[in-house]
């Protein structure tokens, strides 16, 4: 049974009833709450068939030879464990991963361009009054704060040593800027929902805000123009894996890694890709896709064929590419990761003051 919950959910559960998950789907951002507690047992990669064939961007921090940005949680930070019951992390390759890495992205604003009828090419357009009343940002501290600091150093108001671990001084600049936005009108909403960020901008009542991949895809799928538009100042990534609590023993967790073996096979991961997600083991997916798919999806070539999405709904048109370009060119272009803040309690407590404002 799969069940779907929230990110902070899926921590909670792993913290305080772990005997409740086998496996866990969580995010590489929220290992440094996770893994202090002993609950989660390290992945032995003797077990994963396709363990060497993981990318190396979770393995190096490298995508295409060239190191990716690594403020916040990269997750090369947090992959390997010294041993299976280890509380801390280890900054080099071992037998044991944290989490087999299943999905992943870049992430970026997505706009109207029917609407907003010119170039789009900064962070800063966010907030720019142009866009006031129609605009959108997403309410989940963790990933918002950062969205906004990507604003923040593109307005050039303050350049941020790591933005996925802000000071206090930093977590009130961050939150200032946005305060002052919201009380001039420039937020038509602050989402939460996959489905509302879709709603809203299938409406048009939003022309730029925060925005999901395969949110932009459903905008697509109904007909109307959305573009997942790539930033000069890079994107916020993230990532997602398996992983199988201390509890887990026996057959149980005989049965968690077939699971996950079974997920790095290529199925799973050429349906991830057709969503505008990335799979984890690219060769296994590539095996399960028509090579114009891959083309398209990966390679940022013009769609031979008229590209579908994985219920088969009509996502791209003959002659249209992905926004964004390549696996490599959108990879290469990450400027940080999420991230859980040492100060994230204090960081809750000012979001919740710009979302009361």
């Amino acid at each position: 049974q799969y069940i779907a919950v929230t990110t902070d959910d899926v921590t909670n559960r792993a913290v305080t009833a772990p005997n409740t998950i086998h496996p866990t789907d969580t995010e590489y951002s929220n290992l440094n709450k996770n893994n202090p507690t002993g609950n989660l047992l390290g992945m032995d990669t003797k077990r994963i068939k396709n363990a060497d064939k993981i990318t190396s961007l979770f393995t190096k921090g490298e995508g295409a030879g060239k190191k990716v940005g690594d403020q916040g949680t990269a997750p090369k930070k947090v992959m390997y464990l010294p041993k299976a019951d280890a509380k801390t992390f280890s900054a080099e390759p071992t037998q044991f991963m944290t989490l087999i890495p299943t999905v992943y992205n870049a992430d970026t604003l997505g706009i109207r361009p029917d609407l907003i009828k010119r170039p789009i090419e900064s962070w800063k357009e966010l907030l720019n009054p142009e866009f006031k009343g129609k605009a959108a940002i997403l309410n989940i501290p963790s990933i918002g704060i950062m969205d906004a600091a990507m604003v923040v150093e593109a307005m050039g108001l303050y350049k941020y040593p790591d933005k996925g671990n802000m000071t206090k001084k930093e977590i009130d600049l961050t939150i200032k800027t946005l305060i002052e936005a919201k009380k001039a009108g420039q937020f038509r909403s602050l989402w939460k929902d996959f489905n509302e960020s879709v709603n809203l901008m299938a409406s048009g009542e939003v022309v730029i805000q925060s925005m999901w991949s395969p949110a932009v895809t459903a905008v697509r799928t109904k007909g109307i123009a959305c573009t997942y538009q790539p930033l000069k100042e890079g994107y916020r990534a993230w990532a997602a894996g398996f992983g199988v609590p201390k509890t887990l023993t026996g057959k149980k967790a005989d049965a968690a890694y077939e699971f996950i073996n079974w997920f790095l096979d290529g199925w799973a991961g050429a349906y991830l890709n057709r969503q505008g997600y990335y799979s984890a083991v690219l060769e296994t997916a590539k095996a399960k896709m028509e090579a114009y798919e891959w083309a398209y999806w990966m390679e940022g070539k013009a769609a031979e064929k008229d590209i579908k999405s994985p219920n088969g709904q009509l996502l791209a048109k003959a002659g249209e590419k992905r926004d964004g370009g390549s696996y490599e060119e959108r990879m290469g272009g990450i400027a940080c990761w999420n991230a859980v803040m040492d100060e994230n309690v204090y960081m809750v407590q000012k979001w919740n003051e710009f979302v009361a404002a």
